[in-house]
């Protein structure tokens, strides 16, 4: 069930500055409280400029309109963890904490597949999960494109977002940078193609099941298609509207800062749905293609998170034991495939 009586709070990042005025510390609470109550806000003021995220969204239609045998030239690797290069439609099935070979075979070739296909991409430094490219004489540019795109993205996660944070959780702002060090985050470029409203409505093909995400944090950002859907703070099951806007960038808490956390924030379910079918003329039964792009932050793999300080107390015991960033990952991201 989805409603649109809710909406996402908005978190300003225009004050911000180096992070140590009284403005940023306000920000800072302001996103705590946020991510601690709803786990998803809409970013204005970040920095990352909408010529250049409309730009990614150009690169990525380019991408996806290849020939797939062209596509198939950077394949994901068959490893989950190995997140690089093109998966095809159907190849990952999302799937909420199930880590059974069984039941996750059941959710790969049930009746509900996941309807999309995506490119991956991560830094061009790493030494351990190199890049996997379409080549340059088939799709010129793409990749220095991507590249400057993820550093962007990667700018704004260190310069004010991590910082942020940590104030939000009285932590000193620079708290978070020592475990993000390594540069372990994925940009994730998505396609939904259009398909008869029928085999979504029959449930043949879906978009995106109720899921959460896996690490520190994601910033997506949303083409003017829709779909979205984030589960109501105030209602468990029920699901509210997303809507793109422009100027924003979508935030959301992952599992592994809630669990870090202590569960003090919140990572919260969301879902993406295929458009309604349009009321009265012009519904030619085709449902419309969606973009999306996800930068996934992620901890560096070999550092060991234990409970914040703040998040645990006399009222509070700590419910986690502490546990490797890679380990963490590796366990949720090889269910997915």
């Amino acid at each position: 069930m989805a409603i649109n009586r809710e909406s996402l709070p908005t978190v300003n990042f225009a004050d911000f500055g180096d992070g140590t005025s009284k403005s940023a510390l306000d920000i800072g609470k302001k996103l705590f409280e946020a991510c601690r109550d709803v786990g998803f806000a809409y970013l204005i003021n970040t920095g990352i400029p909408q010529g250049q995220i409309d730009g990614m969204f150009d690169w990525s239609a380019k991408l996806f309109a290849l020939p797939i045998e062209t596509k198939l030239k950077a394949p994901h690797p068959p490893e989950g963890w190995k997140h690089r290069g093109y998966s095809g439609i159907g190849r990952e099935q999302v799937s909420q904490l199930v880590f059974d070979p069984d039941e996750l075979r059941a959710i790969r070739t049930g009746k509900f597949p996941d309807f999309k296909e995506s490119f991956d991409l991560g830094s061009k430094d790493s030494q351990t999960l190199p890049n996997t490219w379409i080549p340059d004489e088939d799709l010129p540019g793409f990749q220095t494109y991507a590249t400057n795109f993820y550093n962007t993205c990667r700018e704004f996660q260190l310069s004010i977002l991590l910082p942020a944070l940590a104030l939000g959780l009285d932590l000193p702002k620079d708290f978070f940078l020592g475990y993000h060090e390594a540069n372990e985050n994925q940009l994730r470029l998505l396609h939904y193609p259009g398909a008869p409203t029928s085999v979504f409505e029959s449930g043949e093909r879906g978009r995106i099941g109720a899921h959460t995400d896996f690490g520190t944090g994601t910033l997506l950002f949303q083409d003017d298609c829709g779909g979205l859907e984030v589960e109501t703070p105030s209602q468990p099951g029920v699901f509210m509207h997303v809507p793109p806007v422009p100027g924003t960038v979508l935030f959301n808490i992952g599992d592994f800062l809630m669990r870090w956390s202590n569960d003090t924030l919140k990572s919260t379910l969301h879902r993406v749905r295929a458009p309604p079918r349009r009321d009265g003329h012009g519904d030619d039964g085709e449902t419309k293609e969606r973009f999306s792009i996800a930068y996934f932050l992620g901890a560096d793999k070999e550092k060991t998170i234990e409970c914040l300080p703040g998040c645990s107390g006399p009222d509070k015991s700590k419910k986690y034991e502490p546990i490797k960033a890679g380990e963490y990952i590796n366990m949720r991201l090889n269910a997915t495939y």
